[in-house]
């Protein structure tokens, strides 16, 4: 595939210019944002710049408008001459939006009060006042409000008050108190390429119908197989829809790798396959092995030692077993950070022994993948090199808007050797231009949604540096909370040591239970302490963490940190409401 050049599309530093930060930037962003938005982009400029870079005649946010029949205007003409004038919506409905004739008007002024309900959500979800979470029980949800679907329309000042009432009740998943998932944050860059997306709504498929996003997937898959060490950047890959899915692809390029005849037919036409991964590893191994006929049975977990890493001998020990039993080992899955512990499997290890008998080697670094960003961490997944494919969700440590995950494969051609099917009506040989950008072929999918523009966009704004101060102040906060409860009363860690990524495991022990003995009965006390305190949390909306048990390990609080809102007053505001929450129980 010929490269597209620099310049626009590269992931070079900038001279600056267009930095927000610079005073004549702002302004000359406002004017643009004024012209072509009417009164939102007075709104925006005071959210994003300040009063001082606020035009004189902006009025700030202003409550949200489907309560009010009228949409209320944001200008000072008199007579008013902006899209909202005399627009109720009470008596409008969908169809009188663009492509409705003269829906001009009404399809500016409605977008506008969307965008206003959108712009005070985000920005609530970093005031540390308001909840992370309004808290329904399911049954309660669904009779306090009626979300049943009608044969008739509704008009547009009821689709308006769907839109607050959806975000009422969400989760502010970019709250800086937000720590339930390895998804977290809201970066107002990937936001804004996401309402990009959302508004070109185009396909993946084929380069005449996404020219420019189908180019930067070929220049940022590029950039990342360079981060992992391949050669140029040399390689393929493929933005999938999440983690899962980019390692199915791996265990099904795999397997055509070994036994190519298997896309024509079948699993019928080859010996028994195993794949090999961790006990910790992700469960989406075992669900692509049932997806893909290989059988959850042909998956055998290997041991880990007591942080959760991937044990070397037993990995040989388990190959030696299936080739004795007549079973072809054809693939295993590393792990860099996992779910629970955020473990680094040892890749060079696993790589030597990969290389011996000749197994294709698979890195899931969904999680960990990130910290291939950061020159203080990227020590950890040393061996990624020598994988032959690797999985890296942007999407979880580089906090880019879901879902953004890729698989990249070393060996370029494979995966569309794999995949394609060839369809005459979507992948015509004919065409003008050169064919190799027409890259859906390669998917599983046909119809695929842009996931690239949001990376890339974050990409071009924050550098590399930017990506890698956010992941080194991440781990940072993982190792200030660490140190806080390490030795303090009524805290005992999981795993000795510090974490090895934010990963911070730990059981809270109430006061009723430090006097007892390490035996059953305490142990199963124990393992009601989490969920108990969990449930508090969510009812009384202060803050969100996970837990889970393991093994033979009862419930115990997992903390994972990915959004870089976050402080150390918002960890010590953790422990100390787990505190509050649990010290009676």
């Amino acid at each position: 595939m010929a490269s597209p050049g620099s310049g626009f599309w590269s992931f070079a530093s900038e001279d600056g210019s267009g930095d927000p930060e610079n005073p004549g930037t702002a302004r000359a962003w406002c004017q643009v944002a004024q012209r072509f938005t009417g009164g939102i982009g007075n709104k925006l400029c005071a959210l994003l710049y300040g009063d001082a870079e606020k035009p004189a005649e902006s009025g700030g946010i202003q409550p949200p408008r489907a309560a009010s029949r009228k949409a209320a205007c944001a200008c000072n003409q008199k007579p008013c001459s902006c899209p909202k004038a005399g627009i109720n919506y009470a008596f409008l409905h969908a169809t009188d939006l663009l492509p409705a004739c003269d829906g001009e008007r009404p399809t500016l002024a409605f977008l506008q009060d969307v965008m206003d309900i959108l712009l005070q959500y985000v920005v609530k979800s970093f005031d540390r006042s308001t909840k992370v979470i309004d808290f329904h029980y399911p049954n309660e949800l669904l009779q306090e409000y009626n979300w049943g679907l009608a044969d008739q329309p509704q008009n547009l000042e009821e689709i308006l008050m769907h839109c607050q009432t959806t975000l009422k009740y969400a989760i502010k998943t970019g709250h800086p108190r937000y720590f339930n998932q390895l998804s977290t944050g809201l970066d107002m860059v990937g936001l804004a390429a996401d309402w990009l997306t959302s508004t070109a709504n185009t396909n993946m498929f084929t380069y005449e119908i996404a020219p420019v996003f189908v180019l930067l997937e070929y220049v940022t898959l590029k950039k990342m197989r360079e981060i992992i060490g391949w050669p140029g950047g040399s390689g393929d890959g493929i933005f999938s829809p999440g983690g899962a899915i980019s390692n199915m692809y791996a265990m099904l390029i795999a397997r055509f790798k070994m036994f190519p005849e298997v896309k024509e037919k079948g699993m019928a036409a080859v010996p028994r396959l195993i794949a090999f991964t961790s006990e910790h590893s992700h469960f989406s191994l075992k669900k692509g092995a049932a997806a893909l006929g290989i059988g959850t049975d042909s998956v055998i977990l290997i041991k880990c030692d007591e942080r959760g890493k991937m044990i070397p001998s037993d990995l040989e020990r388990r190959i030696l077993e299936a080739k004795q039993k007549g079973f072809v080992p054809f693939l295993v899955s590393a792990t860099a950070g996992t779910t629970v512990y955020g473990a680094f499997d040892p890749l060079l290890a696993v790589a030597d022994i990969c290389k011996k008998y000749k197994i294709w080697m698979h890195v899931d670094a969904a999680w960990g993948g990130g910290l291939l960003m950061s020159r203080k961490h990227k020590w950890k997944l040393s061996g990624v090199e020598r994988a032959n494919s690797v999985t890296w969700n942007p999407h979880k440590m580089m906090g880019v808007p879901l879902q953004c995950s890729a698989l990249l494969v070393r060996e370029e051609g494979l995966m569309q050797s794999c995949n394609q099917m060839q369809a005459s009506y979507l992948f015509q040989q004919d065409k003008h231009y050169d064919l190799s950008y027409d890259t859906g072929d390669k998917a599983l999918q046909c119809g695929r949604h842009v996931d690239v523009f949001k990376l890339w966009l974050m990409w071009r704004a924050k550098g590399t540096t930017g990506f890698e101060a956010h992941i080194d102040k991440c781990l940072e906060l993982a190792e200030y909370l660490y140190s806080i409860i390490k030795n303090r009363e009524g805290y005992e860690m999981v795993f000795d040591g510090k974490p090895q990524h934010t990963n911070v495991c730990f059981w809270y022990v109430p006061p009723s239970l430090r006097v007892l003995d390490n035996n059953e009965e305490r142990m199963s006390r124990l393992s009601k302490v989490a969920p108990v305190i969990k449930a508090r949390m969510m009812e009384y909306g202060t803050t969100m963490v996970s837990y889970q048990p393991l093994g033979d390990k009862v419930n115990f609080f997992r903390v994972v940190i990915s959004n870089p809102a976050a402080t150390h007053q918002d960890i010590d505001f953790l422990i100390e409401e787990i505190e509050r929450l649990g010290q009676d129980l």
